[in-house]
């Protein structure tokens, strides 16, 4: 594979894009590693299949600072298998929360996620989650950070590169390309377990008020978060600081 240029500010996204278009997952991790070295953080929601980046990324840099944002609201089987793969893979573990409490929001703004309207659901990720990781990212001094998103799973996702600049932060997404196949592959090559929740339905798992079964209507995998209203949380979305989610139902 190609060297490319190691002061990152300096390299063309298109090109970089074009010469890792068809590198394996594994180089593009190391391509990172290489390009952005202490600079790199990846993120983790140890969600359904979060083991595949985990394992991959930390075999080769097994201390990247590893971001999880914790809104508080996860399901008891998300703390346990979080737990599970940290203590297995000997994460460099950053958690992160919001500085209200869950209790203190209740108080001051209701039950968000309750409320019905995309409004209120970006109001609750604002405070639960995009703040967290815009706090993260400078505190860590992150000029990059490698994430496990894969374009099948939403429209905005669709339009994303390998490399992409969110910001002022690069975005690395090894995995962008894999199918749902090659991801339980390197599941069952490497021995590694799926998040609890996938065997009672669950295809895609967040908060616990917010995500559910999949059932046979559902025309996307998720359908089954945020009550169908929308696709992301905003911490993936190219917004200035302060937005959480543009995109509504009828524009996905």
């Amino acid at each position: 594979m190609t060297s490319l240029s190691l002061r990152h500010t300096s390299f063309n996204l298109a090109d970089v894009n074009q010469q890792l278009t068809n590198a394996e997952a594994p180089h593009i991790v190391q391509w990172a590693v290489d390009t952005f070295g202490e600079g790199l953080v990846m993120t983790t929601s140890f969600g359904i299949h979060s083991a595949v980046m985990l394992h991959m990324v930390t075999q080769i840099v097994p201390d990247i600072p590893v971001i999880w944002i914790d809104t508080g609201y996860l399901p008891t089987k998300t703390y346990l298998f979080a737990e599970q793969l940290s203590e297995r893979l000997q994460l460099n573990l950053k958690v992160y929360q919001s500085h209200l409490s869950p209790a203190r929001m209740e108080a001051l703004y209701g039950r968000l996620w309750a409320q019905n309207d995309v409004e209120s659901l970006n109001r609750y990720d604002q405070i639960r989650k995009v703040e967290p990781m815009q706090r993260a990212l400078a505190e860590l001094k992150a000029t990059a950070w490698i994430a496990g998103l894969r374009s099948n799973q939403t429209e905005h996702r669709k339009t994303l590169d390998i490399v992409n600049l969110q910001g002022s932060i690069y975005k690395i997404l090894p995995i962008l390309n894999w199918s749902s196949k090659q991801v339980y592959d390197y599941l069952v090559a490497h021995d590694l377990p799926y998040h609890p929740l996938f065997d009672e339905g669950y295809v895609t798992v967040g908060d616990w008020h917010s995500s559910r079964p999949l059932t046979a209507s559902d025309e996307n995998e998720r359908d089954t978060r945020f009550k169908g209203l929308k696709q992301e949380c905003g911490i993936h979305l190219p917004l200035s600081p302060g937005a959480s989610e543009s995109f509504d139902s009828s524009s996905l």
